[in-house]
């Protein structure tokens, strides 16, 4: 297969290396070289085929921490995939919490771009095999792992971390990813938010009491903020009941 991409870097050497990292690159294609990430923006609504960005980070107007953020929160390119490429490692723990595929520390060599490249290789063939949002892709133990979201019982946060609970394992499966991440993937018509810290999975849920569902062994228990969810749920599951 062939992944679309574009390299976002104000550093004219540095765009340069990526453009022609990429051109080393078989299955890549280079679709535009961006001096910047509003430039990059503009070239994402332009050319839909995108699916990769390498992004650098500290850039002046909108840095690569922000124009991810937005990507994430839009649904026409939520898909849109990002490996960072940076001078400053203490972004990496933000750009692992917002789904980046890779995290590139400059100076970075082709081999250490080839990996990231392959990384991304791998999760698109996987998405092209499976189309529909039936499965989330994480990274757990250091492999890109295909959760079936019809096996997931909930999903609690553990500050930067997330567990994801599945009815074939006993164990969580415990990847980097913050649980607003988790609920944008998640769809919400099968998966609701009941707590600042979990999210359960609907069809699953086997009791209710007014403060709380019980899920599989766990009691969830349900807070004011989401009230609202809550009593929507409510409904759904009194209608199911009769």
């Amino acid at each position: 297969m062939t992944i679309h991409c574009i390299a976002v870097d104000d550093e004219p050497v540095a765009l340069e290396m990526i453009a022609a990292y990429v051109a080393k690159t078989p299955f890549l294609k280079l679709v535009m070289k961006c001096a910047s990430a509003l430039k990059a923006l503009t070239i994402l609504d332009e050319h839909p085929e995108i699916q990769l960005v390498f992004l650098d980070i500290k850039m002046a107007d909108l840095n690569g921490l922000q124009l991810a953020e937005i990507l994430n929160k839009d649904d026409n390119r939520r898909s849109v995939r990002i490996v960072f490429t940076t001078a400053f490692d203490q972004y990496a723990l933000e750009g692992h919490k917002l789904a980046a595929l890779d995290y590139l520390l400059k100076p970075f060599s082709f081999g250490d771009f080839t990996r990231a490249a392959e990384r991304a290789l791998e999760y698109f063939t996987l998405l092209e095999h499976d189309p529909e949002p039936q499965y989330l892709y994480v990274y757990a133990n250091y492999q890109l792992i295909r959760i079936d979201m019809a096996q997931i019982l909930y999903v609690e946060s553990m500050a930067d971390y997330i567990k994801l609970f599945l009815e074939d394992q006993s164990k969580p499966v415990l990847t980097l990813m913050t649980l607003k991440t988790a609920e944008q993937k998640l769809p919400a018509s099968h998966f609701i938010r009941l707590h600042r810290s979990f999210i359960v999975a609907i069809n699953k849920v086997t009791a209710v009491t007014k403060a709380s569902v019980q899920v599989g062994r766990a009691a969830i228990p349900v807070t004011e903020p989401y009230r609202e969810a809550f009593g929507n749920f409510m409904k759904i599951w009194h209608q199911r009941g009769s």
